[in-house]
Parts: structure tokens; sequence; C-alpha cells
């Protein structure tokens, strides 16, 4: 076990004096990899190599890159602004209406873009001007977008998913079907938020214009062919008409149809849109392996059994072990980026729960709950990061304090789902 925690110790030092932390779980991994086989270089770099090569070849993670591209293409398509603007039609006349209808947007923005940076950024273009039009609170403006565009992670199709279910071997399509009654809960929770917010300073959600049924229903017509695109996939995932991967495939080319439909995709957009997702697959395929050559290194030690010994010695409760790695995610949250975070301690956390006789679906809809309050956690959530660069005139501080009472609302619902399983297990179990 020493040898772990050593591991985890000088991986943490790499990381924090900004070496890259897909490199920093590399050589991390490489030289302990190498320490546990008697200084023997050779078989560590053997590994390396294995890595590499089956995770390039690896057909499951194609699913990867064809969601980003799907999510890509749709915010080309500018379906950000159709979604708010249907959202504010049916709920914009209520007081903190402009903001629910941004955690609404975001809800379904996440659907298709998969990606929560993503939606943040989007929807602080497209939001923030009307809540700022209609005089809302900075703090609750920033707060919403920000956390809003955490759902984008839970409601599927959700890359974060596709690489826990990779790096665990647990079934893709369940995980999707796993998180759909999570997001619903999360959004109607941030909701919540918002309406304890402007009970507390009625003025900083005024209510908007109450818009006519008419235009009610004239606000839908934008967005019906995104939520068939939508239904399409994940229903024939949930359904078993086909996998997760070649879901991805028809939701890339039905998202791309969809963009010329509207005349949003020319042959330059189109080169951008592949560049942007080919860079972005880039990456989380450059952490994924540094977190696989790490991983190798965890599990030749003897860390993941001890760490069985020491729950089943001390007679501990599965959920009170599960609530303390809960706890350890939420501090690691506030001082490291979130993907890093999952992928560097699943190695030793997910034997564990798996040891445990728990459910691995239901554990990774925990991870990424952690996750999406890691993302709104002063003061490195990545989320608040974007805020920061893309509305200068709000300060720091402000989009700290915004964030607060919907942080407080993901920390019920992380309790929520750690006492009730069936939350996320129910739609998971009906699967095909």
């Amino acid at each position: 076990m020493i040898e772990g925690l050593v591991g985890l110790a000088a991986m943490l030092v790499l990381a924090f004096v900004r070496i890259p932390i897909a490199f920093a779980m590399a050589i991390v991994g490489v030289v302990g990899y190498a320490y546990m086989r008697d200084w023997n270089f050779t078989v560590a770099f053997a590994v390396v190599q294995t890595n590499v090569y089956q995770t390039g070849r690896n057909y499951t993670l194609s699913v990867v890159p064809l969601f980003i591209l799907m999510g890509t293409f749709v915010a080309r398509a500018g379906i950000a602004q159709e979604l708010f603007r249907a959202a504010y039609a049916f709920i914009g006349h209520l007081r903190g209406g402009l903001a629910m209808a941004t955690i609404i947007a975001c809800a379904g923005f996440g659907s298709i873009c998969g990606s929560s940076i993503a939606t943040a950024a989007t929807m602080a273009k497209v939001a923030y001007p009307s809540m700022k039009r209609f005089r809302y609170s900075d703090r609750l403006a920033a707060g919403a977008i920000a956390a809003g565009g955490t759902l984008g992670i839970m409601i599927p199709p959700s890359t974060l998913m596709v690489i826990y279910g990779v790096f665990t071997e647990t079934n893709i399509g369940k995980m999707f079907a796993a998180g759909i009654l999570p997001g619903i809960l999360g959004a109607a929770l941030l909701c919540l938020a918002v309406q304890w917010s402007c009970w507390r300073d009625p003025a900083a959600g005024p209510p908007g214009e109450r818009a006519r049924w008419r235009e009610r229903f004239a606000s839908l017509r934008g967005i019906w062919p995104v939520a068939a695109l939508f239904v399409f996939v994940i229903g024939g995932i949930y359904g078993g008409l086909f996998t997760a991967t070649e879901g991805a495939g028809m939701g890339a080319f039905g998202a791309m149809v969809f963009a010329l439909w509207r005349r949003a995709l020319s042959w330059n957009t189109l080169v951008l849109s592949l560049v942007e997702s080919g860079r972005t697959t880039a990456m989380l395929f450059m952490i994924l392996i540094g977190a696989l050559i790490f991983s190798d290194f965890i599990n030749i030690t003897s860390m993941p059994a001890d760490l069985k010994g020491l729950v089943t010695r001390f007679g501990l409760h599965p959920v009170l072990v599960v609530s303390a790695i809960m706890l350890i995610y939420v501090l690691l949250g506030t001082a490291m980026e979130e993907l890093s975070m999952v992928l560097l301690t699943l190695p030793v956390f997910f034997p564990l729960v798996v040891s445990l006789g728990l459910d691995p679906v239901w554990f990774g809809v925990l991870v990424v709950t952690i996750v999406e309050i890691g993302l709104i956690s002063p003061p490195v959530g990545m989320n608040l990061f974007v805020l920061s660069t893309l509305l200068p005139q709000v300060s720091t501080g402000t989009v700290f304090r915004g964030v607060l009472p919907f942080m407080a609302a993901d920390v019920v619902r992380l309790a929520l789902l750690t006492a009730f399983p069936a939350i996320s297990l129910w739609l998971p179990s009906l699967m095909r």
C-alpha cells in the first residue's frame, strides 16, 4: 500500500508544478511499474506501448469523437438560442423565470452536446444578455449558467460516462439510461435553488413578459428536430436496437443533416467543426492513456487489496464507505480538474466498490454527480473559469457567491442518489 500512496503523492506534486496531468500520470505510472518489477524499464515501456495501441484501436472509444462531433454540429446550428427561447416562452413570466429557463435550456443542450464546459460557454453568450436586460443580478445569472452547464455531463450522451464505462468495463448504454432521471432531478433542484435565491432577494430575478400560448407553441418548432434526434439515438440504445457506438454514428450524421437543413454548415464551418472535435478528442485520449498507465501501476501494488482488507477488518457498512469516497471526491474537486481527478482515483476506489457488491452503474452516476459539483466548486471549478473569461464584467467573487445555492442543491441530489439507488438503476433495469 505504501507504494501506491507514494505514487499518488508524486502524481499530485507533478500536477501542482504544472506538468500536464496526462504526462504526470504516465510518468508516475512508468517509474512506479519499473520499480515494482525491480527497476525493469523494458517491461514498463512495454506496458505503455500496449496501452497506447489498445486505446487507439478500441472500437468502443470511437463513440467519443462521434458524440463530440454531434454536439459541435448542433451547437453551430444555433440550437442553444432556440432552446432558451422555448423555455423562456413557457416560464419566463415567473420570478426567476429567465434563470430557470437557462437551466432547462442547458439540460436540453447538454443532452446533445455532452460537454459541461461547452454548455456553460454557449449559454453564457445566449442567456446572460437577456437576464441583464431584465435586470437580473449578476450573482444569480452567473450561478444559473455555471450550474446549468454541469447538466451536460449527466444527461446522455455524456462523454464522461463513456470514458467511465470504457475505463471500468461498464455497459455504456446502461450508463446513459442511468443518467436520465438523475439529470431531470438535478434540473428540478437547480430550479428550486433559483426560487430560493429569488425568495431571499426578490430583486435578483424579476419576472419577464408573459407569452401567449400561440407564441409558446410556435417556439417549439425550432427544437423538435433535435428532440427527435435525441429520442432516436438514446431510445435506440435504450431499446437495444443498436449499440452506443452505432448510435453515436447515426447521431453525428443526423446532427450534420440538421445543421445543413438550418444552412449553418459551410465548407469552412465543417472543417472548423472537425478540427475542434479532433482537438478535444486528442486531449481526452491523452488523459485516458496516462490514466491507464497509472492504473496498471496501482493494480500491481497491494493498495486495492489493502483497502478492501481495511474495510473488512472494521466491518464498515458499504454506504458508509461510499459516503467517505464521495467526501474525498468533493475535497479533491476543489483543487483538481475533474476528469483527471476521476481517472486518477478510479484505480483505487473502483475495485473496492466492486468488492463490496455495489452496482458499478450506480457508482458511476455518483461519480458524475461529484464531478458536477467539482465543476462549480471554488477555487478551480472549470465552469467558473469559463464564465470569468466570457463575462469579464462579472467579478470572480460574484461568480463564486452565485454558485453556492446551486452547490447546495447538488449536494442534496448526491445525498438522494446515495440513499436511493433505484433513482439511477430503475431505467437500466428495463433495458433489453
